[in-house]
């Protein structure tokens, strides 16, 4: 009998392969350990929720909010809320932040990192 794949786990496989702009210029500084030596992950499972990146060390969620999140801060605010009662510190960047302001981006995501 074949093994059914969970439905959210090809779902962020195919995020993956789908990153926006924004997520694309973040996970280039994140990846292979370039920021402070911390591992992110791209498009990761937690619970019942894909986030954009994640740092295990720093129990860090990052979230890079295009402008869809204009017309759903309701559900990102309950989702960030969620994330945070179960232990995870979400912190949200505008996809314009990432692009104009990438420098700052990474020293605000480092500052997190830091405070654990």
């Amino acid at each position: 009998m074949k093994k059914r794949l969970n439905p959210l786990f090809l779902r962020s496989l195919q995020l993956r392969k789908e990153l926006t702009p924004a997520e694309r210029n973040l996970w280039l500084e994140l990846r292979n350990r370039h920021l402070g030596g911390y591992k992110f992950r791209r498009q990761h499972r937690i619970a019942n929720f894909i986030v954009d990146f994640y740092c295990a060390e720093a129990r860090l969620v990052i979230e890079i909010d295009g402008e869809i999140h204009a017309q759903q801060r309701y559900a990102d605010t309950m989702r960030s809320r969620d994330l945070n009662a179960l232990g995870y510190k979400v912190v949200r960047f505008s996809n314009w932040q990432v692009i104009d302001e990438i420098e700052k981006v990474k020293a605000r995501i480092l500052q997190v990192c830091r405070n654990v």
